[in-house]
């Protein structure tokens, strides 16, 4: 009896270490798609084919960047290189003239790229906020262990193989939709910009963050900012008809928020309670902005508005849980 707990304890230690990983694996797709209203809670059986892709991705950003001890500008680097990932070459959006009938790449169209100006700084950004960097610092904030790896090296392993498997998976079924593909040159531009984004973060990563004196504004103050910035950016892009307008809007908003929240983020007044605040109110701005978003699968209005307004009441819930966790954990 005795050497059956000994033999047991640490594989349940195991599994509860990997709970956050599981969280974040599913929380990836659910902000990504379903609370920026993309897809109706109709539909939301698709969550478990979304999961190896977006939760796959961003597991490993998250464990690589933690296992070498970088904090969150290079996850966000890592997360950009996963938007270029996605929207290069598996949806392949980033090239495809009439992707899902929208013609996506008319505004602010550049032909050499055979890109359009808009849609990739807006679909990059979504990626690069929403579906990686948000989940990671909500599940963070949940955890014990915020920098901590929270999966050893078959964990780590299991999860690449999903995050490959949804990369394939993805692509294979983008192939049998639409019969566009991008040229010889714009995927290697793609691996390019890969390779060139994981270099930064590496560099990123390695530098020394510099802590300065001074005061940052509350938590509450801080989440607003990053409501009403997020929001605008959001605004700019749905009213904004001038594509290359839109671009250049969209990128100085891009500028000034990061240029804030970096000033912010390095002085010693800083939280981990400010950054949950900084991503809740990113994570609150999917929430309203998906009440006027259609849904891509058909659902019916009634639908389509409840299941809104239960994501987004799952979303407070799941920002009210991580701030009391938060708070626990930076007192103890």
């Amino acid at each position: 009896m005795t050497n059956t707990n000994v033999a047991t304890a640490p594989r349940r230690s195991g599994v509860k270490r990997a709970l956050p990983a599981i969280g974040l694996f599913f929380l990836s797709p659910m902000v990504a798609e379903f609370l920026l209203g993309n897809i109706p809670i109709s539909a939301l059986f698709a969550l478990f084919t979304l999961a190896p892709l977006y939760g796959g991705g961003a597991v490993l950003i998250r464990e690589v960047a933690r296992r070498r001890g970088w904090g969150y500008p290079s996850i966000l680097i890592l997360a950009l290189a996963y938007g270029v990932i996605e929207e290069g070459i598996t949806t392949q959006s980033l090239f495809n003239p009439n992707y899902a009938g929208l013609r996506l790449l008319d505004p602010g169209h550049i032909s050499f790229l055979g890109m359009g100006a808009p849609w990739t700084v807006m679909v990059l950004g979504l990626h690069t906020l929403w579906s990686i960097t948000v989940p990671i610092v909500v599940m963070e904030s949940l955890s014990r262990r915020p920098r901590e790896p929270w999966l050893g090296r078959i964990g780590l392993s299991v999860y690449a193989v999903l995050f490959a498997v949804g990369v394939v998976a993805t692509t294979a079924f983008g192939y049998t939709r639409d019969p566009f593909r991008a040229s010889a040159g714009q995927n290697i531009g793609v691996a390019v910009a890969v390779v060139v984004l994981v270099a930064l973060a590496v560099w990123v990563g390695r530098r020394a963050p510099r802590r300065t004196a001074g005061n940052v504004p509350s938590p509450w103050i801080v989440g607003g900012v990053a409501l009403v910035v997020s929001s605008g950016w959001m605004v700019v892009n749905d009213v904004v008809t001038n594509g290359w307008l839109c671009a250049a809007s969209s990128l100085l908003i891009d500028v000034l928020a990061v240029l804030l929240f970096v000033t912010w983020s390095r002085r010693t007044s800083w939280t981990r309670i400010h950054t949950l605040s900084a991503a809740g109110g990113a994570m609150l701005t999917y929430a309203w902005h998906a009440f006027p978003e259609k849904p891509v699968f058909g659902a019916s209005t009634t639908v389509d508005l409840i299941g809104n307004a239960v994501f987004a009441l799952l979303a407070v819930v799941l920002l009210i849980s991580a701030t009391i966790r938060c708070e626990k954990f930076v007192r103890s």
